[in-house]
């Protein structure tokens, strides 16, 4: 290879690198003070909403996070191209980012800030990874995923480093400071994209297929009932920002059942293995939405309980709650290479449904935890050491089902819809994300130890019962069992 080199790969990999690490800690740097300054007072400078409501609100915003990657890919391939695409959606993100940083009392800016942030982070995020994977010649395949695992470490950099920023500057009710800092983080990321765009050789410049006016049509359309229909619920006194968030989660429910209708009962000239394969990755999918249900309470429930349950020092260090969203990007990549090395060395004795299957089990374990640190923990407070120890234990998880995931997606998919289908896969998060936020009204009722026994129930049933019919789905999948060489 000639020329300036990153790591051995092309030098525009630099650029999208400090693009993602920025944008990274954007979000997550926003995502870890959000609920607490959502149920803070507005003596504290707050929303005042219930943890519940603000529990459902953080996982709905999760959730639109990952639906809009779909349209977002759309608008790339048929309108702006990924180039543009990046820009403009970190543009968007970060002026979502200022809206949210203005030190007003009405929640307006609040709210708009978020609509922005997600609308930008649609445009931005699935085009990142696409430009990243057009930096290298058809058949490049061994540099190209050593590529993505690069990439991958910028997205965990910078999940790491926001939450212990943006918690600092928050402390103290400051949330409009934090708010800023990832308003900031954002311009750096665009700042690297434009200076570094000479490197990217022309790469996602121009849409694919170009399509206007049907863009504008859709857009407008979708627009227009939305507020029609948002603004006749007004009308009737009943619209409440709680009440909203059961119907985006209904309306998000309904997509993966009305995509997988229509795939599964249309033609598309599909053969009977793409169907039989189909049938398949629907219940990987469910395992899928029931592991990001829990997971995904990391910036609301688990927040919480590090705000109010735990003493809030590492080493004799003091920490902001916000810290403890830091332990698990570090603990991602401390393991991402030991999971890889395993994967290899197991081959195809274990099968990806019993990796889903695994992953289950332990993301309830991690809550089995959890249900035994909140009731040691009663009013008071237990060691942070606790969420340490669950945090360790999802990640094992996540690495058992959240690369595997997206390699099945692209292995299953019928040809008719390749292109399409790492979309779905995000509609597994959305769905995850959705409803573990409205599992938050489950405090009303239970005690918070019963609370994480019940939710961790449910994963661990599901893994035993994807453990069960592993064999039955291996073979719906066509995932045939072949010897490891050593």
């Amino acid at each position: 290879m000639s020329g300036r080199t990153f790591f051995g790969h092309p030098w525009g990999l630099a650029t999208l690198f400090g693009t993602e690490m920025w944008e990274r800690f954007s979000w997550y740097g926003l995502r870890a003070i959000l609920a607490t300054f959502l149920a803070a007072s507005p003596a504290q400078h707050g929303l005042g909403l219930s943890q519940e409501t603000a529990q459902a609100v953080v996982g709905v915003y999760g959730a639109l996070i990952y639906l809009v990657a779909l349209p977002g890919g759309w608008i790339a391939d048929r309108i702006l191209g990924a180039r543009r695409s990046v820009f403009w959606g970190g543009f968007v993100i970060m002026l979502g980012h200022i809206s949210m940083a203005v030190p007003v009392s009405s929640p307006f800016f609040v709210w708009l800030g978020l609509l922005l942030i997600i609308v930008g982070t649609g445009l931005l995020k699935p085009n990142m990874s696409v430009m990243v994977g057009r930096l290298y010649p058809e058949g490049d395949d061994a540099r190209r995923d050593a590529g993505f695992s690069l990439f991958y470490m910028s997205i965990n950099l910078g999940a790491f480093f926001a939450p212990i920023v943006v918690g600092w500057l928050a402390d103290g009710d400051r949330w409009h400071l934090g708010f800023g800092a990832a308003a900031v983080g954002m311009a750096f990321g665009l700042a690297q994209y434009l200076r570094g765009g000479r490197h990217l050789r022309g790469i996602g410049e121009r849409p694919v297929h170009v399509q206007h006016r049907l863009f504008w049509w859709v857009t407008g359309s979708t627009a227009a009932a939305t507020a029609i229909a948002l603004g006749a619920w007004a009308a009737t006194g009943t619209l409440t920002v709680d009440r909203l968030t059961v119907a985006v989660t209904v309306v998000i429910l309904v997509v993966p059942v009305a995509y997988f209708a229509y795939i599964l009962l249309g033609s598309h000239d599909l053969t009977e293995d793409e169907r039989i394969r189909m049938k398949a990755y629907v219940w990987l999918f469910v395992a899928a939405a029931v592991f990001w249900m829990i997971y995904d309470l990391a910036p609301s429930k688990l927040l919480f309980f590090a705000r109010d349950h735990t003493e809030l020092s590492l080493f004799g260090l003091p920490i902001q709650p916000a810290t403890t969203q830091s332990f698990n990007p570090l603990f991602i990549m401390i393991f991402v290479p030991v999971f890889a090395a395993l994967w290899v060395r197991l081959g195809t004795r274990v099968s990806t449904p019993q990796k889903f299957a695994f992953a289950l089990i332990v993301i309830g374990l991690s809550f089995v935890v959890m249900a035994v640190a909140a009731a040691l923990a009663g009013p008071g407070r237990v060691s942070v050491w606790w969420l340490v120890l669950v945090y360790l234990i999802q990640v094992f998880g996540e690495l058992s089902l959240s690369p595997v995931g997206l390699s099945v997606t692209t292995k299953l998919a019928p040809e008719a819809f390749k292109g399409q289908m790492l979309g779905v896969w995000f509609i597994s998060l959305s769905v995850g994300d959705a409803v573990g936020g409205q599992t938050g009204r489950l405090g009303r009722v239970l005690s918070d130890p019963m609370y994480y026994l019940v939710l961790a129930a449910m994963a661990i049933v599901a893994g035993i019962a994807l453990f069960m019919f592993a064999r039955r789905l291996r073979v719906m999948m066509a995932e045939h069992h072949e010897p490891v060489i050593r």
